[in-house]
């Protein structure tokens, strides 16, 4: 769908479709795409990697050591599952009181795969529903806010970006989670935070330059799940003019990034890859 407020444009020919989601996500995207006829090409513009600082490291020791002593854990995405159980945690307590939170169906299901290692079922996982306009945090609160209250601990794990600050150990503040952490603190619990893993820019080869400027071209579009990669791709040092180009981004904030690029075509999508399949029917037809 476009923006609010805009028409539908008319469908156009796709000539190239970029995935910048981490790898390997993109490259499982590029090959479910093709699958259908679309025109995919991977370019991973979040790099995935361990913590740097000493005090990252040091948290996520803790926490890994720790998680029972939490009420709920809200694992932002599928990152912050798969490198918290990077390594040994804690063993499950016979009186385990602990709810695990996750903002949409793909970390939910990455995170039921974990707990399920540990003997925990998949019913202590609180995601939004299924039909939910968006996967974020403000659509999981309405699924949680009955958890949260005086003495509980929320502890929340997370990635860190570049232009953070290294992390404290219990530094909590995360692109997209400050609102829920507000509502956390306004009904009284304790929350603390876990950097389980960083983003950081990716290294391109001069292919992946040469692919940047031929999708700034018509016949274009970009798929950005996070503003952080809208970020990076702004940062290279290849002046690009975006506005013959297409935007196909999964929340309104991306969107709103998109625009600020300069990208003149931008559709919102909900961000499963079947409901972004189904926007492309909408607004585009395959080569």
């Amino acid at each position: 769908m476009a923006p609010s407020g805009q028409p539908t444009p008319p469908a156009r020919r796709l000539d190239r479709l970029i995935v910048t989601r981490p790898a390997p996500e993109a490259r499982v995207w590029v090959d479910a795409l093709r699958e259908q006829g679309w025109p995919a090409h991977s370019m991973p513009l979040i790099h995935i990697g361990e913590p740097e600082s000493p005090a990252e490291q040091e948290g996520l020791r803790h926490w890994r050591l720790n998680w029972p002593q939490a009420d709920a854990i809200l694992f932002v995405s599928g990152a912050a599952v798969s490198h918290f159980f990077a390594a040994d945690v804690a063993p499950v307590p016979a009186d385990l009181k602990t709810r695990f939170w996750a903002p949409g169906p793909g970390t939910a299901r990455l995170l039921a795969s974990h707990l399920a290692r540990l003997g925990i079922d998949a019913a202590r996982i609180d995601a939004p529903e299924h039909d939910a306009a968006q996967f974020d945090s403000e659509h999981l609160w309405p699924r949680v806010a009955s958890q949260v209250g005086p003495g509980r601990l929320v502890l929340i794990v997370r990635g860190v970006s570049p232009d953070q600050e290294p992390a404290d150990a219990g530094d909590i503040a995360g692109s997209g989670r400050d609102w829920l952490i507000r509502q956390c603190l306004t009904l009284g619990a304790r929350v603390e935070g876990c950097v389980a893993y960083a983003r950081r820019p990716p290294a391109l080869t001069p292919s992946d330059e040469a692919l940047i400027r031929a999708a700034a071209e018509p016949g274009s579009a970009w798929l950005f799940s996070s503003s952080e990669a809208l970020r990076t791709l702004r940062a290279r040092e290849i002046v690009v003019d975006w506005s013959r180009s297409s935007a196909l981004v999964t929340h309104p904030r991306i969107a709103q990034a998109a625009q600020e690029a300069g990208f003149d075509h931008v559709l919102m999508t909900r961000p499963s890859l079947g409901d972004v399949m189904r926007t492309l029917e909408s607004a585009w037809y395959r080569p």
